[in-house]
């Protein structure tokens, strides 16, 4: 079995040369590129699994690219990696539509247990090609393993967070999904980042089932969510 393929742009020779190191000890393959102006070029060339992205770049960011590369590929994962902590840059990363966001200096384990997180629940959704294919909600068709939601022969294709999330939805739809369960099952870190993320992702999916009036994802107060579904 070939080993999975991740995507790095990171301007610091050192640190980029010993993260590179350390994945391809862990079986990761690592194309990595020093400049921001050089990544797009790069990533199209080749097909990945996931992309680590330093926020500050030369010539072009971090977010800039992430947004070039959600154009590119809508399910692809991607982790920021950055020294900048104001909550501002930490949301944007989020809704850019990262996975995670990791300050710098971080425990490069704990970057390889989220890469390891995050290429293993993909893995999950792509080996149960069953798994809620096809299934109604409200005027929307939502088709898990392919990730997917159409109304009225409208797709928009979901990443790997927004397809688990919107499973968890529809299985406690009508009833209460707790926060801590979403937040352990498609984040595997109810803290405080991981939090705001979810938030974030939330609010995207109440834009994508916003043409069927009878939908809603409520908040409630201190427990969670509620997809309020209408006939299922």
């Amino acid at each position: 079995m070939k080993n999975k393929k991740i995507f790095m742009v990171e301007d610091d020779p050192n640190f980029g040369a010993v993260l590179k190191s350390y994945l391809e000890i862990h079986q990761y393959e690592v194309i990595w590129v020093d400049d921001g102006a050089k990544a797009i070029d790069a990533f199209k060339k080749d097909q990945f699994h996931l992309c680590i992205l330093d926020v500050m770049l030369p010539n072009v960011d971090g977010f800039e690219i992430g947004k070039i590369i959600r154009n590119l590929n809508k399910t692809i994962p991607f982790i920021f990696l950055t020294a900048k902590t104001l909550k501002k840059d930490i949301l944007e990363g989020f809704n850019v539509g990262a996975d995670d966001y990791i300050t710098k200096p971080f425990d490069s384990e704990v970057l390889l247990c989220k890469i390891n997180a995050i290429l293993k629940r993909n893995n999950t959704i792509d080996s149960n090609p069953d798994l809620l294919e096809n299934c109604k909600i409200g005027d929307y068709e939502f088709n898990y393993p392919h990730r997917t939601i159409t109304y009225k022969q409208q797709e928009q294709s979901l990443s790997p967070k927004e397809a688990e999330l919107i499973r968890l939805l529809y299985q406690y739809r009508n009833n209460i999904l707790p926060r801590d369960k979403a937040l352990e099952d498609v984040w595997g870190d109810p803290n405080y980042f991981t939090t705001r993320s979810m938030d974030v992702y939330i609010s995207k999916l109440r834009k994508y089932f916003s043409k069927d009036s009878r939908l809603e994802i409520v908040n409630i107060h201190g427990s969670g969510f509620k997809l309020i579904c209408p006939g299922n």
